[in-house]
């Protein structure tokens, strides 16, 4: 169901990257909320709030925390947010990057879920659960939709629950 309505784009944001695109996934309600129920599946019971990493992840977050009723927490790129903030920066396929929390928005030793579109080379991944870990949070385990094999994601986030919906070649 992901792959019929995953497109690829090669070369996208840069050389030698194969870009894998949700949008007309996200588009279609019924494709959306058959993968919203499969990550909602495999979610604990016992969470407090679904992370979504910017920017595709706020949109299964923000879907799976109405279902259950519990709060969505956004973690945004730089320059997105105010307030008092912690930051990580990383590296990722085709550069750098900074994310953001803001640390008062929920209590400590909060256990959350953390969900993204897409499992690479898990380093914006590994760069939220370490901003996480360091407002206090608990992060007991990981959803993405997609999974890409053989770079590495999953050996990044060695430790933690990680549940993908598919597996794509890399």
């Amino acid at each position: 169901m992901i792959a019929a309505r995953l497109t690829t784009t090669p070369d996208f944001p840069k050389p030698g990257i194969l870009f894998r695109d949700l949008t007309a996934l996200m588009a279609d309600g019924p494709a959306l909320r058959q993968v919203t129920d499969a990550l909602l599946s495999r979610m604990p019971a016992d969470i407090d709030a679904v992370v979504g990493v910017e920017a595709r992840g706020f949109l299964f977050a923000a879907a799976a925390a109405h279902s259950r009723g519990i709060g969505v927490y956004p973690i945004r790129k730089a320059g997105k947010l105010p307030g008092p903030l912690l930051s990580e920066t990383y590296s990722l396929e085709y550069g750098t990057a900074t994310i953001q929390l803001q640390p008062d928005s929920l209590a400590p030793g909060s256990r959350v879920y953390v969900l993204d579109d897409l499992l690479a080379t898990g380093g914006t991944l590994a760069a939220a659960v370490r901003l996480l870990e360091r407002a206090g949070y608990v992060v007991v385990g990981l959803g993405v939709a997609i999974e890409l094999e053989g770079l590495g994601g999953r050996d990044v986030l060695e430790g933690y629950p990680v549940h993908a919906l598919i597996e794509l070649p890399g």
